[in-house]
């Protein structure tokens, strides 16, 4: 009766959303899948972030006419980390809003790989070398399974 109440007091296009957050939120924290989608997400994060430390070493600012050198690349990624670690936080403690972190985070794998493969076929010398292939590869891997789990999470 509860939930019925609580969807009439929203509106139509909002029921979606905020009946899975209801839902998501209140579903016994003993389940397998965030425990999957938790470490799916940190070998995520793992292959995200060495992913760009590789970018400084090719000096990626350059790659997408970023400003700043390499002193806006370093503080453009203070932000960009938090997010990451705290995206961690709320999958370990099977947030709903860790799962819109995992979606992110996982949709952002698929582009890192998708963006610096079509700058490669252009002809792009960055990201050439076999460890930063390596890394993209492993991280559209790890993020296809990530986004699936993160979907699959969303209508249990």
């Amino acid at each position: 009766m509860l939930n019925y109440v609580f969807m009439i007091s929203v509106p139509a296009h909002s029921r979606l959303t905020l009946e899975f957050f209801f839902r998501y939120a209140n579903r016994p924290r003993n389940s397998p899948v965030p425990t999957l989608l938790f470490w799916l997400y940190l070998l995520n994060a793992i292959l995200l972030i060495n992913h760009e430390i590789d970018s400084a070493f090719w000096k990626e600012w350059e790659l997408f006419r970023l400003p700043g050198g390499i002193g806006g690349f370093l503080l453009l990624h203070f932000p960009l980390l938090f997010i990451v670690l705290y995206g961690l936080v709320l999958v370990t403690r099977q947030s709903p809003a860790g799962l819109i972190f995992s979606l992110v985070l996982s949709l952002a794998g698929i582009f890192a790989f998708s963006i610096h493969t079509w700058f490669l076929k252009k002809g792009r010398p960055q990201f050439d070398a076999p460890m930063s292939k390596f890394i993209l590869t492993a991280t559209l891997v790890v993020s296809v399974v990530q986004l699936i789990v993160t979907v699959c999470s969303v209508r249990m």
